[in-house]
């Protein structure tokens, strides 16, 4: 990948002769200890900057000449942390308010797969997402989204993409490769539709990224075998050892806590940590993003279940610009891009001052630079019509007492289930302990028709929550047991043009509005954050939560037909590992 800005031959004549000494740097590190991502040393030295570039690491005390000098003594100097893996939408906010709050934490680059803005939106999506993210003091590395939908014929979504759509993106320059291939299914069966988009990959030269949940054995070698590169879908040590055997660049991911305790342990049974592993964030919801950051807490969980800081970092730097062609990135050292954290503890990643291309952009926990102004406004995508609560019963035919149905059983690992119900007045009477879910396609391409499906091992719900956040295709999601409160919080998204809404006894408790595709918002990260803490807490009495797996980020997944075993989409209940797709949820009435 070129970089203008670091290659203008004026830019490099300079920091050659300040390097030298034949001319003074622009801005001068003294004082500090340089973490050597590339030898593992912890070292004092000083660092001279010229523009973006760094010209010089050298001895301590040996160059006092220098525009600016910033005292460092006492303190930590590392390059800016990659993220190599993330979904902004998963945060709520647009990429201007994602920057402001995630740079002074220590973020310089991102690898941003818009995936959710893709399944909206389209190609309309994805260019309002480059466009959205210049200007930034974040460095934005845009991927093409490569499965919309991302479980083709069983759910629709808002857009689809074949492989002329991803040779388009990838001609953009903007665009550094396809994101996570998420059908699995189709990329092993050799579809032509997957094919396409992988071969558009590889024949771009740019990166092909990787979601292999729950592969394994000769199914993991066939996905490498296509030419995927990488993976994040990690669910224990064992699994993260074999897709390094594999040859997988790992992205390993903080969104999923509970599996970091167990991928150490595997990374210090090896014989050294792999320069594959890289780190990523994926799915930050916007209260755990300001109150405990993104990468910066990732880093802190990993140290504090063994890692050594120096490892952690590595993966979060020189390891990822490898793993994305960046080498500019990832290292303090002369050519290099004058990306670099102040820290003031190593062991608890405290961040004092953040430098992005050499500029100071970040100083104790605030930005110093300003952002841009707001994106360009968006239309609305909540094509849906107030919904009544009749619509939110599931009816059965004929005059039986009982009913017999299809149930999607656990939050997580989903398997197929069946139950006898009652019948009153031609609707099944649901037990206290099955959830009713309802997913309304949103988009305008099929009627706004709720398809209704049954979940068990999600609680007793007392009450209802929608979202037209709903991974991936991102329909309008209904969950609950009453009809008059799944039609309550189901029409206070719909008003506010999308969003989230809890409701009990008909009343609506909290909502976030995210009227930017339905996604996101163009508030301050702190303002939709508040507004998700209240959410959290009117959700809190619905059901009884039970982590890791009944969390409310689970509602947010429930429609991932991409995964392996029955999901609720649009089109009825799906089956992602054979492809069997039932339009109701009803079996046979009595």
């Amino acid at each position: 990948m070129t970089n203008p800005d670091l290659d203008d031959p004026a830019l490099r004549d300079r920091a050659v002769r300040a390097a030298r000494g034949q001319a003074p740097f622009d801005l001068l590190f003294t004082g500090g200890t340089i973490v050597d991502t590339m030898t593992g040393e912890l070292r004092l030295a000083d660092i001279g900057v010229v523009g973006p570039l760094i010209a010089s690491v050298h001895p301590p005390g040996r160059r006092e000449d220098a525009q600016t000098t910033r005292d460092a003594t006492g303190c930590f100097l590392a390059p800016g942390l990659i993220d190599t893996h993330l979904h902004i939408e998963s945060s709520m906010v647009t990429p201007r308010r994602y920057a402001e709050t995630v740079v002074p934490q220590g973020t310089t680059t991102i690898c941003w797969d818009p995936h959710e803005l893709g399944n909206v939106l389209g190609l309309a999506g994805v260019r309002w997402a480059i466009a959205a993210s210049r200007g930034l003091p974040l460095r934005v590395l845009v991927l093409a989204p490569s499965c919309v939908p991302s479980a083709p014929g069983l759910e629709r979504g808002g857009a689809v993409f074949e492989a002329a759509e991803m040779a388009e993106m990838l001609s953009w320059p903007d665009v550094a490769g396809v994101a996570e291939v998420m059908d699995m299914r189709g990329v092993l069966e050799r579809g032509p539709k997957m094919a396409g988009v992988v071969g558009a990959g590889l024949a771009s030269g740019k990166l092909v990224c990787g979601h292999a949940r729950g592969l394994s054995g000769a199914d993991l070698q066939g996905f490498a075998a296509a030419g995927i590169q990488s993976d994040h879908e990690i669910t224990s040590g064992d699994d993260l050892l074999e897709k390094l055997r594999a040859g997988f660049a790992i992205e390993l991911r903080g969104s999923h806590p509970y599996v970091l305790p167990g991928a150490v342990q595997a990374l210090l049974s090896l014989p050294m940590v792999p320069q594959a592993l890289t780190l990523c964030t994926d799915d930050v919801f916007p209260d755990d993003l300001v109150a405990e950051g993104g990468m910066v807490a990732l880093l802190r969980r990993l140290i504090g279940h063994g890692l050594p800081p120096m490892q952690a970092l590595r993966a979060a730097t020189l390891n990822a610009a490898e793993r994305i062609g960046r080498r500019d990135l990832g290292l303090l050292a002369p050519g290099r891009r004058a990306d670099l954290l102040v820290l003031t503890d190593l062991e608890a990643v405290t961040i004092r001052d953040v430098f992005a291309s050499g500029r100071h952009v970040a100083h104790e926990g605030a930005l110093t630079v300003p952002i841009p102004p707001a994106p360009t406004a968006l239309p609305s995508t909540m094509h849906v019509p107030p919904l009544s609560p009749e619509q939110f019963r599931l009816a059965v035919p004929g005059n039986g007492p009982l009913a017999r149905v299809r149930t999607v059983d656990n939050p997580r690992f989903t398997s197929w289930g069946e139950m006898e119900v009652p019948v009153r007045g031609g609707a099944a009477v649901l037990p206290a302990d099955a959830t009713l879910m309802a997913v309304i396609h949103r988009h305008g391409h099929a009627p706004a028709t709720p398809a209704l499906g049954v979940l068990r091992g999600w609680g007793s719900w007392r009450g209802a929550l929608a979202t037209s956040v709903l991974h991936d295709s991102h329909n309008l999601a209904v969950f609950g047991h009453d009809p008059i409160d799944m039609a309550a919080a189901a029409n206070a998204v719909i008003a506010a043009h999308g969003g989230v809404a809890v409701a009990t006894d008909g009343v609506v408790r909290a909502v976030v509005p995210l009227p930017v595709c339905g996604l996101l918002s163009d508030a301050p990260t702190e303002t939709v954050a508040e507004n998700f803490r209240a959410l959290r807490a009117a959700a809190e009495p619905l059901t009884d939560w039970s982590p890791p797996y009944l969390v409310l980020k689970a509602v947010f997944g429930a429609s991932l037909a991409c995964n392996p075993g029955p999901h609720v989409t649009d089109l009825g209940i799906a089956d992602g590992t054979s492809g069997e797709m039932f339009a109701s949820c009803l079996l046979a009435a009595n």
